[in-house]
C-alpha cells in the first residue's frame, strides 16, 4: 500500500469562540508561546512523513498562507540587523521540501463538505486529516501513531480518546468489538455524532484521520444532518458497511485550542515546559 504523504487541514471556520480576537486574525494563528496553532499542527504532519500539506480555506485565512510562505524584505531586515538566528525561526529547514496548496471553501458547510474539496488532490490516495483546534502533545506524534496503525490494519483509521460521560456530546462517539486482549487499536461497529444521551461509549473521534481515498464516495451522497452541515462522522458511518474502518487510541496529551479553557491550558503547559527546561 502507498506511503501516506499528503494531509488536509480544514482551516475555514470563523473562530467565533475567540471573538473579538478572531475578527481579523485566523484562529489557527493564534499564538501558543511563540508560534502560532497551525504551526504545531504542519509540524505534526511533517514529522510524520507528510510532505504534501493541502489547506482548505476561505477568504479570511489569508495569513496562514502567508505565514507558510518567505518574506523576503522581513528576511533582509533582520540579516542586516544581525538578527540572523530570527531568520531561522521564521523560514524553518523542516518546511522547506515540503508542498503547500490553498482550496477555497466559499462557504462553511462542514467538515464533510470541507474535506469533499480536497478530492481532486487527493485523487485515488489515503491522506491524512489533521484538524488543528486539537493541540496534540507526544512523540511519536499522533499522526505518526495513526500512520503506524494504518500500514498495520491496512485500512481506514480514526483517532480516539477517552472522554467523561458529560462531555460525549460535544464529539463522535464511537462503539467498537471488544478486544480479546489489551490494545489501542478497536474495530469501529458504528459512530454517532455528538449524542445527545446515550452514547455508544466513552471512545471520542478527535481531530485526527488516516482516510482511504474512498470516503469522498461517500461524502458526495450525503445531506446536511446536525447542525445543517455535511458531517465527516456521517460519511464514515456509510464506510462502516462496506469495509473495516479501526479506531486507534492514540497516546498523547491532547488540548481543545479551539475553546479558550483549552487554549490557556495549552498555553499554561507549554509554558511550564520552558520554564523547566
Amino acid at each position: 500500500m502507498k506511503k501516506i504523504t499528503k494531509a488536509v487541514f480544514p482551516v475555514a471556520g470563523l473562530g467565533t469562540r475567540f471573538l473579538p480576537a478572531t475578527k481579523a486574525i485566523p484562529k489557527e494563528m493564534l499564538p501558543i508561546i511563540d508560534k502560532p496553532l497551525i504551526e504545531y499542527a504542519v509540524e505534526e504532519a511533517v514529522n510524520a512523513g507528510i510532505n504534501e500539506i493541502i489547506f482548505i480555506t476561505s477568504h479570511t485565512k489569508r495569513a496562514i498562507e502567508d505565514h507558510f510562505d518567505q518574506n523576503f524584505e522581513l528576511e533582509e531586515k533582520l540579516i542586516n540587523s544581525g538578527k540572523k538566528d530570527f531568520v531561522n525561526k521564521i523560514n524553518r529547514d523542516i518546511f522547506r521540501n515540503i508542498n503547500f496548496t490553498y482550496v477555497r471553501q466559499k462557504s462553511q458547510n462542514g467538515l464533510g463538505d470541507a474535506i469533499l474539496h480536497s478530492e481532486h488532490l487527493i485523487q485515488d490516495e489515503s491522506f491524512a486529516i489533521i484538524l488543528a483546534d486539537d493541540l496534540i502533545i507526544n512523540n511519536p506524534s499522533c499522526t505518526s501513531q495513526l500512520i503506524s496503525a494504518y500500514d498495520e490494519n491496512q485500512c481506514s483509521i480514526i483517532g480516539l480518546n477517552e472522554v467523561p460521560e458529560n462531555e460525549t456530546d460535544k464529539y463522535g462517539m464511537v462503539s467498537v468489538e471488544e478486544p480479546s486482549s489489551p490494545t489501542n487499536s478497536f474495530l469501529v461497529k458504528d459512530i454517532i455524532e455528538k449524542p445527545k444521551s446515550n452514547a455508544p461509549s466513552n471512545l471520542a473521534v478527535v481531530g485526527r484521520y488516516v482516510l482511504s481515498s474512498k470516503i469522498f464516495k461517500y461524502l458526495k451522497n450525503l445531506k446536511p444532518s446536525v447542525g445543517g452541515e455535511v458531517q465527516l462522522t456521517d460519511a464514515i458511518k456509510l464506510m462502516l458497511y462496506d469495509e473495516n474502518v479501526v479506531g486507534y487510541l492514540y497516546e498523547g496529551k491532547k488540548f481543545d485550542c479551539g475553546s479558550r479553557h483549552g487554549y490557556v491550558n495549552a498555553i499554561q503547559y507549554l509554558a511550564q515546559e520552558i520554564l523547566n527546561d
